[in-house]
């Protein structure tokens, strides 16, 4: 029993992890003015530009936002592939 009430607390825990983070976004779209398909174009637009100079791994990259009192910002956590060694 205490393992499926776990499992139910952890599920409720994501979902609302989960409904929160759309909220944030909802509501610094909003502020932003960028559609969805927008903030998707942004996404994809600073990933091409990273790539140009370093190998990034696209299927981790994790972009939010947030926002601290009035100021927003746009968090990137963008995971480096291995430089090929030099010889």
């Amino acid at each position: 029993m205490a393992g499926w009430l776990d499992w139910l607390m952890g599920q409720r825990n994501k979902s609302a992890d989960q409904a929160k983070e759309r909220l944030k976004l909802v509501l610094i779209n909003d502020r932003t003015d960028l559609s969805p398909a927008q903030m998707e174009q942004l996404k994809n637009d600073l990933l091409a530009v990273i790539e140009r100079y370093i190998a990034i791994d696209p299927a981790r990259v994790h972009i939010t936002m947030s926002q601290e009192g009035r100021e927003h910002r746009l968090l990137a956590d963008i995971p480096l592939k291995p430089a090929p060694r030099k010889r």
